[in-house]
């Protein structure tokens, strides 16, 4: 029995020793850390021609491309996140960047590249393609653009810095590891030697597990616990980048323009006409320029004549060009290099030869597809503008949402005035009868365009017309109709039909209504006291100025209320 006792003890013990040498290497295995290593290639999976490329600390979700021993970057990257400047023509395989004073173009697969006329080259391509994706050269890129990178191989990757700031960095206090994830289990990425520079990648995540997410100096981003760590420091990341100024010509004093519709040459005879009833002008801009055709071609109706008896005056005269003509696609005509370019020195040429002080851009049929197009036509011929000493302008709807691919903002920096066409908040399309132009359509302007154009860039257009609005009872739907009129034209019509106009407060405007013929007929005047009150607002805002339309459809005696606030 005692034998029996004995034998059973010896086992209990040798299953309780066993039990705790299990639980002791389980112990130690949990608290050894993992040597096993994860190569960097397995990590980031970076094929033989691709670079990774790393934001500042974030590994971006999209690939560059290594090509004879050039980066190489996709193209909605580069104007996404480095410079939106950049524009790539996919009809003529041209890239082309514009500086205030310079239009550069590239072809693809060349080294070759324009600085206006004068030939440059770099050492490698500046554009490649694979397919429909189009990758610049990042060597040409860092040319024009704020940014530095390091390149690093094994496998192939690019840090890029293009923000400054200041950023939390940390030194290694002695040898540790690297690691795919917070935890000592996790896989080996790099072997840290002491007194190695880290980035914390995240500092929310400082203190998560004991671990802290860094970024290595070539690039690397995994986590290293807290305790191998010194204490951190912030240090400024700063640029010696210095952008580009763009100089604009600044006319003294308020700018009084009014817009003259001139619709074939003999009304070009009429101008001094309709400037002895005007005071304090400063501008004119008769409708010269149309696009003609798809390939960018202009007519004109530009006078010598013209322009001698305006200058008489002490009167500029931007000539202004619009797209109205429904043959033309404007997206065909801008979308193309060598066709804005065609319509450029058009109209730089018609300019120079007639002695015409600006330009005045009137397109108002841009869709969403050209807005880009658009805005590097602005910037192209704000180049060809700003080398020739020639005033640019351009003409803009109300800021709203429906047209924000207008791109206000890069107008106000690229352009000399940014002019908003205050008016049409009823036009001649509108289902509902209203208002061309209430007092809080144009304060809503003002105040919107401040948003994005500095001040004295900004010229807000005022109306010098109403509209007569008839309103017809149609099985039970009332059908909208309406008739431009000028201010004297407006005034007379109530007067005839015995209607005494009352002011609407809200409006800023008189306002009357009388009954005809089963129809209703409404309207909302547009003389002295509406347009002083929108005087006031652009007094009060001290923009650049204002812009009428259109010359001839003024009452006399406004000129009288304009000249208390154009000095």
């Amino acid at each position: 029995m005692e034998r029996k006792t004995k034998q059973a003890i010896i086992g209990t013990s040798i299953a309780l020793l066993i039990i705790f040498i299990v639980i002791i290497a389980s112990i130690f295995k949990t608290l050894t850390p993992s040597k096993e290593v994860m190569s960097l290639d397995e990590y980031y999976k970076v094929k033989d021609n691709e670079v990774l490329i790393i934001l500042q600390d974030q590994v971006y979700e999209k690939k560059g491309l290594l090509a004879d021993g050039q980066i190489y970057i996709d193209y909605d990257t580069v104007i996404n996140t480095f410079n939106k400047r950049f524009h790539w023509d996919g009809n003529e395989n041209i890239l082309s960047y514009t500086t205030p004073t310079e239009i550069i173009k590239a072809e693809v697969g060349s080294k070759e590249y324009f600085v206006n006329k004068s030939k440059k080259e770099m050492d490698k391509p500046i554009v490649k393609t694979e397919g429909k994706q189009v990758y610049v050269s990042i060597d040409f890129i860092k040319q024009y653009s704020d940014l530095n990178y390091e390149f690093f191989e094994e496998p192939n990757r690019v840090v890029i810095n293009y923000k400054t700031g200041d950023y939390l960095y940390t030194t290694v206090k002695k040898p540790t590891q690297l690691r795919v994830e917070p935890s000592i289990k996790s896989e080996i990425l790099k072997q840290l030697e002491q007194d190695a520079k880290l980035l914390y990648v995240d500092t929310s995540e400082v203190v998560k597990k004991g671990f802290s997410k860094v970024m290595t100096e070539d690039g690397v981003i995994g986590y290293v616990k807290n305790k191998n760590l010194r204490e951190s420091n912030y240090e400024k990341i700063e640029s010696k980048y210095v952008a580009p100024e763009y100089s604009h010509i600044t006319k003294e004093g308020t700018i009084n323009l009014v817009w003259h519709q001139v619709t074939n040459r003999d009304a070009n005879s009429g101008l001094l006409t309709l400037l002895d009833k005007t005071k304090s002008v400063t501008t004119v801009s008769p409708t010269w320029f149309k696009v003609i055709n798809n390939e960018g071609s202009i007519s004109s109706l530009a006078s010598e004549t013209y322009v001698e008896r305006a200058h008489s005056r002490g009167i500029e005269v931007w000539a202004l060009v619009d797209d109205f003509n429904p043959e033309v696609n404007m997206l065909e005509v801008l979308s193309y290099t060598s066709r804005r370019e065609k319509l450029i020195n058009e109209l730089i040429a018609e300019t120079i030869k007639y002695n015409i002080d600006g330009i005045n851009i009137d397109f108002e049929r841009i869709t969403a597809e050209a807005g880009k197009y658009f805005i590097q036509f602005i910037r192209e011929l704000s180049v060809k503008c700003r080398n020739n000493g020639i005033v640019l302008s351009i003409d803009n709807y109300v800021p709203a949402n429906y047209s924000a691919y207008y791109d206000r903002e890069e107008q106000g920096i690229v352009a000399d005035y940014v002019i908003i066409m205050a008016y049409d908040e009823h036009h001649g399309n509108s289902e509902v009868s209203g208002s061309v132009s209430t007092i809080g359509f144009v304060e809503r302007a003002i105040n919107r365009t401040l948003e994005m154009v500095p001040k004295e860039r900004i010229i807000m257009g005022v109306p010098f017309y109403t509209r007569l609005w008839k309103e017809v009872q149609d099985n039970g739907t009332v059908k909208v109709s309406s008739e431009a009129l000028g201010m004297s034209s407006g005034i007379e019509i109530l007067k005839n039909n015995n209607v005494e106009p009352v002011w609407n407060k809200e409006a800023g405007q008189y306002y009357g209504e009388y009954q005809k013929d089963d129809a209703t007929y409404k309207i909302w005047l547009e003389e002295d006291e509406s347009i002083e009150a929108k005087l006031k607002l652009i007094d009060k805002a001290d923009l650049a100025g204002i812009a009428c339309w259109k010359l001839g459809l003024e009452k006399e005696s406004v000129w009288n209320v304009i000249q208390k606030y154009i000095n």
